[in-house]
């Protein structure tokens, strides 16, 4: 029997060559599984001619709606409009380079029952390089301590979640990642392993660095735990200044032996300075967004939308 409405949320950037392939293979999974259906192309500054292919898109297929970004926002505030978009009672996110397949999208549907609000499509293995799966692994531990659940560990961009979710973060600002905005509205989050397969065209726009910048982002932004641990370094590097002050006043006092002083001396200041500068650099991060939050800046602009739906 087929469920109401889904609305496919799809981040674009440069993916020209692949989206007519994913918009008939998305038809042909979205059309016999929900009695409505639509698809989101958000252009996400592209460069390559996306858009004249979203709006070639939205004119074949009624079902296919284009929204064209003023710039590149990044894929978190790019899929934020897309579902603040989306009519459908269901809302699908994946990406666009066919990594995730819309076959799989069952899959996802089967495991959505009364007690799951969202469903993740979890790669079997990645298909990425050491540095960059090392620091995807990075950036989902960092989610895990946002998030608060063992299901963090297993998010992906392959997601399956009612779209009644998005009033729990609708007067969010950019930047956040939509795992943990998810978080704001539910608990009841599920995984199933899904075999991701490699891009068709094109290279990853996620790299080594900006992972780590991610994880970084998410830690720092949602999370109170670094400035715990600058707060536990300061105890413990001081425990360990006063044990060698003992130790040094202890030899002089008991055994009339001076401690050769340069070499202690220098080693503690370094290690305390390295402290204090790491210290203020997690101050500093804290203070950077809140000078971001405080701008207010949008989380995107919109510059055109295309579609031929029929209401």
């Amino acid at each position: 029997m087929s469920l109401p409405s889904a609305s496919a949320v799809i981040p674009v950037y440069n993916s020209a060559g692949i989206l007519p392939e994913l918009i008939e293979r998305l038809e042909a999974v979205l059309g016999r599984e929900f009695e409505r259906f639509e698809a989101i192309l958000v252009n996400d500054g592209s460069k390559d001619g996306s858009w004249p292919v979203i709006e070639e898109l939205a004119a074949r297929y009624d079902w296919v709606t284009g929204i064209d970004l003023m710039r590149n926002y990044g894929q978190h505030n790019a899929l934020l409009c897309g579902i603040r978009a989306a009519t459908g009672e269901l809302t699908i996110t994946l990406d666009d380079d066919l990594q995730h397949r819309p076959e799989d999208i069952p899959t996802l549907l089967a495991l959505l029952d009364p007690a799951t609000d969202v469903v993740y499509g979890t790669a079997q293995e990645e298909q990425h390089g050491l540095l960059r799966d090392a620091a995807s692994r990075l950036t989902k531990l960092a989610l895990e301590r946002t998030m608060g659940a063992e299901t963090a560990r297993q998010v992906s961009a392959f997601r399956l979640f009612r779209t009644r979710l998005r009033d729990a973060f609708a007067g969010a600002h950019g930047g956040i990642p939509l795992d943990v905005l998810l978080t704001w509205g539910t608990t009841r989050f599920r995984a199933t392993p899904i075999r991701h397969q490699p891009r068709q065209e094109g290279v990853s726009n996620y790299t080594f660095r900006k992972l780590v910048r991610h994880g970084l982002s998410m830690v720092t932004g949602f999370s109170v735990l670094p400035l715990r641990l600058a707060s536990l370094l300061a105890l413990l590097f001081t425990l360990f200044g006063f044990g060698a002050l003992v130790w040094v006043v202890g030899r002089t006092l008991i055994q009339g032996v001076e401690v050769p002083g340069f070499a202690m001396i220098a080693s503690l200041v370094a290690i305390l300075s390295g402290v204090q500068l790491l210290s203020l650099g997690i101050l500093g991060e804290y203070v950077a967004r809140i000078h971001l939050r405080l701008m207010d800046s949008p989380p995107y602009t919109v510059r055109a939308t295309v579609s031929h739906r029929q209401e």
